[in-house]
């Protein structure tokens, strides 16, 4: 697919192209496969761009065609911005159920990820839905040929400025921190351990440091969501003790858990 060079270029000639925009992208693999990503913790104005380009396929003349939505890469769920989808499916309820064939949607690890999942849950959907935690299996279900999904992650890797490789250990990672070992990873990855560890120091990383960095990542959103105690959240991301947690999390974060979770919900809105 090619990179459209604006919102401008991606409205005259979709076919063949993306768009990426702060922590979205939308895309049209081909005439038969429409979709778009998340990433970060896109907000409500994120989700009005979004869905002001998702409704191009729609229009004439356009065929009936699948849709993936990959959003293993959120990593809080805004409540306004989720309405917005929701308020774009609800508007176009007729037309999305002439015009898309099928949806596949990807979530990530979490309760991030089970809040994604279950979002036609609680939405009514115009078409057929499946979630998935494995994105190839989602690709080959919309569309046989999982060719997009790479471009769709090459091109959000260059937006963040995350070499492939090392976005794609960090999905790993997050759904396998407790017994992630660099052995296992090179073996998801289909690469050696050695050329794993090459990738990561070209990368400017290592396995370890990813790996420190996942848990605190995932403990971050714990802390964030839910009320579950240290000692919990430090055996759901890997760490043997709390202790352990703690001196990870403060040398990671810059403060201790107990102190990240105070600061986030005091700063929380009301």
């Amino acid at each position: 697919m090619r990179a459209a060079a604006d919102a401008d270029d991606y409205r005259a000639d979709p076919a063949g192209a993306y768009l990426v925009g702060g922590e979205h992208l939308v895309f049209c693999a081909r005439p038969t496969l429409w979709g778009f990503a998340l990433w970060g913790r896109p907000g409500a104005d994120a989700l009005a761009r979004l869905v002001g380009l998702l409704a191009l396929e729609l229009r004439a003349p356009t065929v009936p065609h699948a849709s993936l939505a990959d959003l293993r890469r959120v990593d809080a769920v805004d409540p306004a911005a989720f309405a917005a989808i929701g308020g774009y499916v609800e508007a176009h309820f007729a037309a999305l159920a002439r015009q898309v064939t099928r949806l596949a949607i990807v979530h990530g690890p979490g309760l991030v990820g089970a809040a994604v999942a279950g979002f036609f849950q609680v939405q009514r959907a115009p078409y057929p839905v499946r979630v998935f935690d494995d994105a190839a299996a989602a690709a080959a279900w919309v569309d046989g040929d999982d060719g997009a999904l790479a471009a769709i992650d090459a091109a959000i890797a260059a937006a963040r400025g995350v070499a492939p490789v090392v976005g794609e250990l960090r999905r790993w990672l997050e759904a396998r921190l407790v017994d992630a070992t660099l052995p296992a990873a090179a073996k998801a990855l289909a690469r050696s351990p050695r050329s794993l560890q090459r990738a990561l120091h070209d990368a400017g990383t290592t396995f370890q440091r990813e790996l420190e960095q996942a848990r605190v990542r995932v403990a971050q959103r714990l802390l964030e969501a839910t009320d579950a105690s240290l000692t919990a959240i430090a055996l759901d991301v890997g760490c043997a003790s709390p202790q352990h947690f703690s001196a990870l999390f403060r040398r990671v974060a810059g403060v201790a858990p107990s102190a990240w979770r105070a600061r986030v919900r005091d700063s929380a809105p009301r």
